[in-house]
């Protein structure tokens, strides 16, 4: 019970810090997406050097920031895209600095360095890019001079819950028939259906108030949040398995860290982002 009470208590909390960070006003839209971004590369980095690797946690982290960051003042019209190209000289440096590091493995240093880049910080930064110069729903707070939507975001995360809330009572309910017992024996294929049911049914609901897009559109992001957060979620579970681990972190009790939270968002909300970019 205590376990339960404990897990409740810490869902409300993500659940608040998330959509009203990201709902609240475009300065904590950007400082709650910062935050999910260094709280999961960090748990990444801390994994893998649990694993003998000793890739460059700092300048890894400070890479992701700065793109996010550029990513953001792009996004809103404040710097211009050339900025972005920062990256480049970023990127540079990290194989440079290995090369002073003396590692016995060097390059696995600099793959683990950049995946985590990868892997964390470029789904993060597509974040401002959906809300920045769209119309939709408003911020709670009033805001001059910028167009600015957090519908995208927000109602992603939403999705995302509502697709894994059904595929776990779903699951738990009738799931009989695994979905991939290799890398997790709990996921079934009644549970990925009714995960999917929930959240078609959701953004049929939601939509109006969303806004940003139309409702079909909406349907049709459900659709790639259902099949590509469960293959995010496959994959974190993946990397867990390879490493030995039950959860990335213990920062939120009951839930485990920001890798378990948020894995499913760094490989489907690219894909949304991208239906986004070409058909919203």
């Amino acid at each position: 019970m205590d376990n339960l009470i404990r897990r409740t208590l810490t869902g409300v909390f993500i659940v608040i810090f998330v959509l009203g960070g990201f709902w609240l006003h475009p300065y904590s839209f950007f400082c709650t997406g910062l935050v999910l971004l260094a709280g999961t590369q960090y748990e990444y980095y801390l994994l893998i050097r649990n694993t003998g690797a000793k890739p460059q946690m700092i300048a890894g982290m400070i890479a992701g920031i700065a793109i996010y960051t550029i990513s953001a003042l792009t996004a809103a019209g404040i710097a211009g895209s050339n900025m972005l190209l920062a990256a480049i000289p970023v990127i540079s440096l990290i194989m440079i600095f290995e090369l002073y590091r003396k590692q016995e493995k060097p390059f696995d240093s600099i793959a683990h360095t950049l995946f985590s880049i990868l892997y964390t910080a470029v789904p993060f930064s597509l974040f401002p890019f959906s809300a920045f110069s769209h119309t939709g729903m408003e911020s709670l707070l009033a805001h001059n001079g910028i167009v600015f939507s957090p519908g995208i975001v927000v109602g992603f995360f939403l999705l995302l819950w509502a697709n894994d809330t059904g595929a776990y009572l779903v699951g738990v309910s009738i799931g009989k028939h695994r979905l991939m017992e290799r890398i997790s024996p709990k996921k079934s294929w009644e549970g990925f259906f009714g995960g999917l049911f929930i959240s078609l049914a959701a953004a049929w609901l939601l939509s109006s108030w969303l806004g940003v897009v139309d409702k079909m559109g909406w349907m049709i992001i459900a659709l790639i949040i259902s099949v590509a957060g469960t293959y995010g979620d496959l994959a974190e579970s993946m990397l867990k398995r390879s490493l030995g681990v039950k959860d990335s972190g213990t920062i939120m009790p009951g839930h485990g860290g920001f890798l378990d939270r948020f894995d499913s968002a760094v490989i489907a909300f690219p894909l949304v982002y991208l239906y986004i970019a070409l058909f919203g």
